[in-house]
């Protein structure tokens, strides 16, 4: 499907008519204070009319250009596509970025309400943020560890690709006969790379090696094996329907023959990309060992924090906040009653079998179960704390097998806009020494609620605001607001156990660390080695879980820096909020000032909150 043209807004060239072809002979009446009011309405009207229009068509031809999302949007307009990882593609998106701030420039934003000059400021944030970072386009792993296509493919078609009818399944299909595509447009990017020497580090390759092994492993791909993700995936979905058996076994045939032409073999040739790869990589782990790779990591933690922080005073914050919060972890101790030192008190939780369910099926099903009952409880004390309420549902999965052992600890997948999939928080259970349950809780409120879910599942289902804006990402606000939610559940009187008060100090010191080991990677030149060290000497985590963090924050520098950023500025803004009004403070007016315009940068919620405060001031001194 072709992007739609633009035009000028049908309203806009009305206007303009009428107003070239006033009669020469003039009777109307005289101008009075009424009409000029009018007039002056009219216009703004369709100033307003024309940036909205703007909004639709640009966000309808993104959509246009993009299968995927149309998918997670619960829209089946290419549902059978995959999106384009060309150089034409980005070369083309970067060009129409460029033509829409100069289009966003002719606006005239006076005659705009408050709530679209915002969404006209957001709208060209966004657009110069694209602009700023393609020039480090190829800096940016194409691939790694943790999110790159051989894990998409089955995560996106399990989870994603929902199939109603004979229709979805032949899409289903389309999409496995389309991988090797896909995939040759990924190796080309990859080679790309190479030629500019932007390569993961050495021992990030086994892992993606291995994880593409794993999705083409089993039936259909070795005959008489279990079957595969995949291949398990669709012959559930297509079984469901109510179908022929004759029909059923003929869209599993067709499947079956995608896998072994398609996919078998894209996944071979990705595998080969990658062990040729493997012996090209420089070594070392950070960004410091790309060319520019400075001046990229800079980039990385602007586009991340939303400030213009440098990595030096990003990593002296971390310092201080891990001393700030190990003060607080020593007052638990002596309120447990625990005589040591805070290392060995981090052992104590690190080992101590009490704090973990059994390494089975039957106690990762008790992890889930406790999980969803936490998240029940808060559901049920969020209307004190809220006013605006997501009307999405939340589920609680595992990870999938395919996939967990690489993936991150936990994370949330946003819920369909239209209704049809709900939000989910997704729990690592690969190892359960990795998921004590001290740390459940807090886990579960900021993936859950009232942290992602709560201002995701909000942002899509808001009135008022263009599409662009509910899905807008700007990572320190979305993830300072989920450990933000960690500290809320305090202040709401959760964590009635000091362990699990410790278990969310705990998350909260891990984000604290991350703000050292992430500059210490990248900026301090530390090696993976190092950064995991200091993991495991300041926080209770254990050696799996370091390792894994570590190797996420190799794999996708700055980001971890958000979390910790984000929360303190949110955190500042509320006790601004609380000193200034006083008693007039209500937590639901503030947390629906934070969420009632989507993701926002940190400097803007800053603005947001202290009209807000002059607005809570001005209607009482009313």
């Amino acid at each position: 499907m072709k992007p739609t043209p633009w035009r000028l807004a049908p309203l806009a060239i009305a206007i303009t008519g009428l107003m070239a072809c006033s009669p020469a002979n003039d009777t109307r009446p005289p101008k009075t204070e009424t009409t000029s009011t009018e007039s002056q309405q009219t216009a703004a009207m369709s100033e307003s009319q024309r940036v909205q229009n703007f909004f639709s068509r640009t966000f309808q031809e993104d959509l246009n250009r993009s299968p995927m999302f149309q998918s997670y949007l619960g829209i089946k307009d290419d549902y059978g596509e995959w999106d384009q990882f060309t150089e034409e593609e980005q070369d083309k998106a970067i060009a129409t970025a460029k033509n829409r701030l100069e289009e966003l420039n002719m606006f005239d934003t006076e005659k705009l309400s408050e709530q679209e000059k915002l969404s006209v400021r957001l709208y060209r944030l966004g657009l110069e943020r694209d602009i700023r970072n393609d020039k480090f386009r190829h800096h940016s792993y194409i691939v790694h560890q943790f999110r790159a296509a051989h894990t998409m493919v089955p995560s996106f078609l399990i989870n994603i690709h929902r199939v109603s009818d004979v229709s979805d399944a032949k899409a289903y299909i389309s999409r496995l006969d389309k991988v090797d595509d896909m995939f040759d447009q990924v190796i080309e990017q990859m080679k790309l790379r190479e030629e500019l020497g932007v390569f993961p580090p050495a021992w990030s390759y086994d892992q993606m090696i291995q994880a593409s092994e794993n999705v083409i492993s089993g039936a259909p791909f070795e005959p008489d094996a279990e079957p595969s993700s995949i291949w398990e995936d669709f012959t559930n979905k297509v079984n469901a329907l109510d179908l022929s058996d004759v029909e059923k076994q003929n869209l599993i045939g067709e499947a079956k023959a995608a896998l072994i032409t398609s996919v078998k073999p894209a996944y071979e040739d990705f595998v080969a990309a990658l062990k040729h790869q493997r012996t090209l990589t420089p070594e070392g782990d950070g960004v410091w060992r790309l060319p520019d790779g400075e001046a990229w990591y800079q980039n990385r933690l602007n586009y991340f924090t939303t400030t213009d922080m440098t990595a030096d005073e990003v990593h002296n914050i971390g310092l201080e906040n891990v001393e700030r919060i190990h003060n607080l972890m020593r007052e638990i101790m002596e309120q447990v009653g625990f005589e040591g030192t805070l290392q060995e008190f981090f052992v104590f939780m690190r080992e101590d079998d009490q704090f973990y369910y059994p390494n089975t099926d039957e106690g990762r099903q008790q992890y889930l179960d406790e999980a969803k009952r936490v998240i029940d409880d808060m559901r049920g004390a969020i209307p004190e704390y809220f006013g605006i309420l997501p009307e999405a549902p939340i589920v609680v999965k595992r990870v999938e097998a395919f996939r967990e052992e690489s993936a991150g600890k936990a994370f949330y997948q946003n819920p369909a806009q239209d209704g049809s999939r709900p939000g989910v928080y997704y729990a690592n259970l690969y190892d359960m020494k990795a998921m004590p349950t001290y740390q459940l809780e807090a886990l579960a409120y900021h993936e859950g609620i009232p942290g992602h879910h709560m201002q995701r599942a909000i942002a899509q289902e808001l009135d008022g605001i263009p599409q662009f804006q509910k899905f807008q990402s700007f990572t320190a606000y979305t993830e300072g607001w989920g450990l933000y939610s960690e500290e809320l559940a305090k202040d709401m009187g959760f964590y009635e156990d000091p362990y699990s008060d410790f278990g969310r100090l705990a998350m909260e010191l891990w984000r604290a660390c991350r703000l050292v080991v992430d500059t210490g990677i990248h900026a301090k030149k530390w090696s993976r080695e190092d950064a995991i060290a200091y993991l495991i000497e300041n926080t209770p985590n254990p050696e799996y879980d370091a390792v894994k963090a570590i190797e996420r924050y190799i794999a996708m520098p700055g980001q971890a820096t958000a979390y910790m950023i984000g929360k303190l500025k949110i955190m500042e803004l509320r006790d601004k909020a609380m000193q200034e009004l006083g008693d007039d403070f209500s937590y639901a007016g503030f947390h629906d000032e934070v969420l009632k315009d989507g993701t926002v940068p940190l400097s803007i919620l800053e603005e947001k909150i202290d009209t807000w405060i002059a607005s809570v001031k001005t209607s009482k001194q009313g």
